[in-house]
C-alpha cells in the first residue's frame, strides 16, 4: 500500500474552508465520471466486498442475479464473518473462492479490483470511499454514505478529484416503483407538493448494559474500531447495536430514515432545508442506547415542509406500513410504501395506484455499468450526501436541544460555533486518508 493514501495530518480547518466548492457540485444531474471508459458490457466485474454480515451477504446475493462479475475479495475484521462470507460466495460461484482478510486496504492493493462494496459500519463509510477513489477504484458504499456532516464533503471531493464512479446503497433510486412514484408527482398528479410526511416504524428490543470488557479472539477490534478513535470494547455493540452510539452509528434516522427522506427530498426537489426543529427522547428502555427511540424531525424547505417520525419500539399496525411517505399535495394525496403507491384526489377518491419493485437488483446493475462506462449513478455521492444530510442536520439539532438554522444554498449551518463539535469528528489519522 503506497504512503500517499494515508497521509496523516487531516486538516478538518483547511477543508471546511473549501468546502462550499466541494457541495457546489451536487445536483440532480449526474455526469458521468471523468475518467469512465466504456468497457464490452460482457466484460467481467472484479469487486472486494467489505462488512460480511446482513447486509454484505445480503448484496452478495444480489449480485448472483447480474452477469459477469466475481467477488475475489471478502474483508471483516471478524473472522466467523469472513469464512461465513466466503462459503456463502463459493457456493454459488463453484470452485472459485474469494480472498478473505481482515484489512480491506490489502484488497485494494490488488490492480484486478474493480470496486469496492463497502457495507462496513458508518464511521467507516467515509475513510473507505475516500482510500478507496485514491487507490482508483470505484465505489459502492451503504446508506448513510457518512458518519458525519463533514465526511460527506470530504467524499465528494474525493469522488471527484478521482474520477471514479460513488453509487450511494439507497437503492429506491433505481426502482421503477419510486421513479413512477417522482415522475408522477413532479407531473402534478396531486398539484403542487407543500408537505411530506416520511416515518419508520420497527419493534427492536433492548440492547441490555453491558460493561468493558476484552475483545473476543475472532475479532479484530483495532479494524472493527478503524477510523473511529479508540472506545473499549463492550459486547452489546457489536455487530448491530453499533447503530444506538453516537460514536460509531446515527440512530435510526440515520439506519432507516435517510431512505424514505431522500425519496421526499428526490421528489419534491430540494437541495437543503432551512430549519431544522426535532423532538426526541428515550422512552422505552433504561439500556446503554444513546440515540433516540423515538424521534420527530421537521425540515422548512422554503415554502414546503419535510418530516420525519421514526419509533423503535414500536411497530406498524400493517405489515407494509413499516416504512413510507405520505405526499400532501394542492390537489390530493399519495401515499407509497415498499408495497407500492395510491394516489387520491380531493375528494379522497382513488386517481391511480401502482406497484413494483423497489430496485435492489437494478441499484447494483446501474453500479457496474458505471463501472463498464455505460451509465452514471443513480444517486450518487452528491445526491448521497444530501440526503444524508438531512439526518445529520436532524441529530445536531436533537444533540444541541435547539431549532438549527441552514443556509439552503450550501446546507452549512448559519452559525456554525453552536455545534461545531457536531459537524465533524476525531480520528485515528492511520486510518483516515487526507483529502487535498
Amino acid at each position: 500500500m503506497t504512503d500517499d493514501l494515508f497521509r496523516q495530518g487531516f486538516d478538518r480547518r483547511r477543508f471546511l474552508a473549501g468546502s462550499a466548492a466541494a457541495v457546489a457540485m451536487s445536483g440532480i444531474a449526474r455526469p458521468r465520471p471523468a475518467q469512465a471508459e466504456s468497457r464490452d458490457a460482457g466484460e467481467k466485474v472484479v469487486l472486494a466486498l467489505m462488512g460480511i454480515r446482513t447486509r454484505g451477504l445480503q448484496l452478495a446475493a444480489l449480485l448472483r442475479e447480474l452477469p459477469n462479475i466475481e467477488i475475489a475479495y471478502v474483508c471483516d475484521p471478524d473472522e466467523r464473518q469472513i469464512e461465513r462470507g466466503i462459503e456463502a460466495i463459493s457456493e454459488h460461484e463453484g470452485n472459485r473462492r474469494p480472498t478473505g482478510v481482515r484489512d480491506y486496504r490489502e484488497a485494494l492493493d490488488d490492480p484486478a479490483i474493480d470496486g469496492l462494496l463497502c457495507a462496513a459500519p458508518n464511521h467507516w463509510h467515509a475513510a473507505a470511499t475516500i482510500t478507496a477513489c485514491q487507490a482508483g477504484k470505484n465505489v459502492y458504499v451503504e446508506k448513510p454514505c457518512s458518519h458525519t456532516a463533514e465526511e460527506g464533503e470530504l467524499m465528494i471531493s474525493a469522488a471527484k478529484d478521482s474520477g471514479k464512479a460513488v453509487q450511494v446503497g439507497m437503492q429506491r433510486r433505481s426502482g421503477a416503483l419510486y421513479q413512477q412514484v417522482v415522475r408522477r408527482i413532479r407531473e402534478g398528479v396531486i398539484g403542487d407538493i407543500l408537505f411530506a410526511k416520511s416515518y419508520y416504524y420497527r419493534r427492536r428490543p433492548s440492547i441490555g448494559r453491558a460493561t468493558p470488557e476484552s475483545p473476543p479472539a475472532w475479532l479484530d477490534y483495532d479494524i472493527w474500531q478503524g477510523p473511529a478513535t479508540a472506545q473499549p470494547y463492550r459486547p452489546n455493540i457489536l455487530h448491530y447495536n453499533w447503530h444506538n452510539f453516537w460514536h460509531w452509528g446515527n440512530g435510526e434516522i440515520g439506519n432507516n430514515g435517510v431512505h424514505m427522506l431522500d425519496i421526499c427530498r428526490w421528489a419534491m426537489d430540494i437541495d437543503f432545508p432551512e430549519q431544522v426543529n426535532v423532538t426526541g427522547s428515550k422512552l422505552r428502555f433504561d439500556d446503554d442506547q444513546q440515540t433516540p427511540d423515538t424521534m420527530v424531525a421537521n425540515y422548512q424547505c422554503g415554502e414546503k415542509m419535510i418530516t420525519w417520525e421514526g419509533i423503535s419500539w414500536s411497530s406498524s399496525l400493517k405489515p407494509e406500513g413499516q416504512v413510507g411517505i405520505e405526499f400532501r399535495g394542492t390537489d390530493g394525496t399519495l401515499v407509497v410504501n415498499d408495497a407500492g403507491y395510491q394516489a387520491f384526489g380531493p375528494d379522497r377518491k382513488l386517481i391511480e395506484e401502482h406497484q413494483a419493485d423497489r430496485g435492489d437488483t437494478a441499484h447494483l446493475s446501474n453500479f457496474l455499468d458505471c463501472i463498464r462506462g455505460d451509465a452514471t449513478p443513480q444517486c450518487g455521492i452528491s445526491d448521497g450526501h444530501r440526503s444524508a444530510l438531512f439526518c445529520h442536520l436532524a441529530n445536531i439539532a436533537h444533540r444541541t436541544g435547539t431549532p438549527i438554522e441552514i443556509d439552503s444554498k450550501t446546507g452549512h449551518l448559519q452559525d456554525a460555533d453552536a455545534a461545531r463539535d457536531l459537524w465533524g469528528c476525531e480520528y485515528r489519522s492511520e486510518w483516515m486518508p487526507t483529502v487535498s
